[in-house]
């Protein structure tokens, strides 16, 4: 096993557990071997800092007000929906917690749940951040039993003799087991039995109200008795096919989209055998030498959420008006909180079409320099290739007007160690360059960091991790 990463394998190393690397981050732990650099990083983790927010008048009961208050009280829903969305991605771009959020994040995705509830989806996000190094087995115990997941798969309405089904599928086929993996109908109806009489307080704590149970017999993947909604998922998590489809998703996520069946098959064992603990699963995956291989090296379509905060971290970025984040994340179709659906994000190649391709290319050059690219020593022939003419051109568009963002450049370059072309492309760009982005980067004056940076960042290259 390697002890030492090149400067490569590190910045790989960061952008999947979080956000890239900044250049005098890269000076101090490129003096560290790779375990020293990981236990930093889990170090770095151990704490957990919740989200916070006041909710004020949202706790007042709907049943005492009138109509138009009632209506003023679906406002400050949504405004405080929109102040979530800015908290979190404040703090996944200033956090000192990088991994925890990486995983918040991606588990954000997988225990996907779209609601205009801002107390549940706070409540809920910090329960996945409190166990998003842990132990998944417990994470997914709380999470069942959070109120956003409560009323977000009708699980409030799911009482004896009128089953609702909802939850006991995506339970299966979403969270453990994976689609058609291993369950029958027959097991959905007999689980969606046992979660009976799962349903929250007002002031969003689990109850179990037994009136609404169903105490009769159930049969659950083979296993018959009184069963509760608590038993079912103890037998899912005695499925290592819960350990194996855990451990593909954040495979692709994290490693590859293209799996790899040994390195699975024995990271899904060694999960499967250390009860679930996360920490133990991240770690042999970062500690491998496979995982820092050329051909997981930026091959991953950063999503919306990725790009726009790499972009924000390094810059120290400040926007005139933070709903502009809101605005970008809806444009690049990822926005914290929302998505599409109970299963979550595709991700992938879908990140990417016609629209989001173009203001992709152009959010370098809009967030960090006004929208202006001046590209140097050009003929008019040169500057005729599409992407040149659509991408680049010095034009106010309605994006510039309203992203106004003000990054600290200054601070940028007295800490930037990389000087010269080839040594500013190596740090910029994680994949290796198709011939074309090399065409264009041989004919750019890299005397003009600042310009010579946002070019670079405005490579499709860029766009991969």
């Amino acid at each position: 096993m390697s002890t030492s990463l090149s400067d490569k394998q590190i910045q790989h190393l960061y952008w999947r557990t979080g956000f890239g690397i900044t250049s005098s981050e890269l000076k101090s732990v490129r003096k560290l071997s790779k375990k020293e650099i990981i236990n930093r990083l889990f170090s770095e983790s151990k704490e957990t800092k919740e989200l916070s927010l006041d909710f004020g008048d949202l706790l007042k009961d709907p049943r005492n007000l009138s109509r138009e208050e009632r209506k003023e009280l679906r406002k400050l829903r949504n405004q405080k929906m929109l102040e979530l969305n800015a908290l979190w991605l404040k703090q996944l771009t200033e956090t000192k917690q990088v991994l925890r959020e990486k995983m918040t994040l991606f588990f954000h995705d997988h225990f996907a749940v779209r609601l205009r509830t801002p107390r549940a989806c706070l409540h809920l996000n910090n329960i996945i951040r409190k166990h998003a190094l842990g132990n998944f087995g417990e994470m997914l115990m709380e999470v069942s039993k959070s109120p956003a997941m409560l009323l977000f798969l009708n699980n409030r309405q799911n009482r004896k003799n009128n089953p609702n089904e909802n939850f006991a599928r995506e339970v299966m086929e979403l969270f453990t087991l994976g689609r058609d993996n291993g369950y029958t109908e027959k097991d959905i109806k007999e689980a969606a039995r046992a979660f009976t009489g799962w349903n929250f307080s007002k002031n969003g704590s689990f109850v179990f109200r037994k009136n609404q149970h169903d105490f009769g017999s159930k049969t659950v993947l083979k296993k018959t008795g009184n069963l509760t909604g608590e038993d079912v998922i103890k037998i899912l998590l005695d499925q290592k096919q819960t350990a194996r489809y855990i451990t593909e998703k954040i495979y692709r996520y994290f490693v590859n989209e293209k799996l790899n069946p040994k390195h699975i098959e024995d990271l899904a064992t060694n999960f499967y055998e250390s009860n679930y603990n996360l920490e133990a699963l991240m770690e042999k995956i970062f500690m491998s030498d496979w995982f820092y291989d050329s051909q997981n090296i930026g091959i991953k379509i950063k999503s919306p959420v990725e790009l726009i905060v790499g972009l924000s971290k390094p810059f120290k970025v400040a926007y005139k008006d933070p709903k502009v984040l809101l605005y970008l994340q809806r444009k690049l179709n990822q926005t914290l909180f929302l998505p599409p659906n109970v299963a979550g994000w595709p991700g992938g190649r879908s990140w990417i079409d016609n629209s989001t391709l173009m203001l992709r290319l152009k959010l370098a050059s809009v967030t960090l320099n006004n929208g202006v690219i001046e590209w140097h020593n050009e003929t008019d022939e040169e500057a005729t290739t599409m992407m040149r003419q659509q991408f680049y051109k010095k034009m106010k568009s309605q994006i510039q007007k309203k992203v106004k963002a003000t990054p600290n450049w200054n601070n940028f370059l007295s800490s930037l160690e990389q000087k010269s072309k080839q040594e500013l492309v190596d740090f910029v760009i994680q994949p290796k360059l198709s011939a074309g982005a090399n065409a264009v980067i041989g004919k750019l004056d890299a005397t003009d960091t600042k310009n010579f940076i946002i070019e670079l960042m405005s490579l499709p290259e860029y766009q991969l991790c």
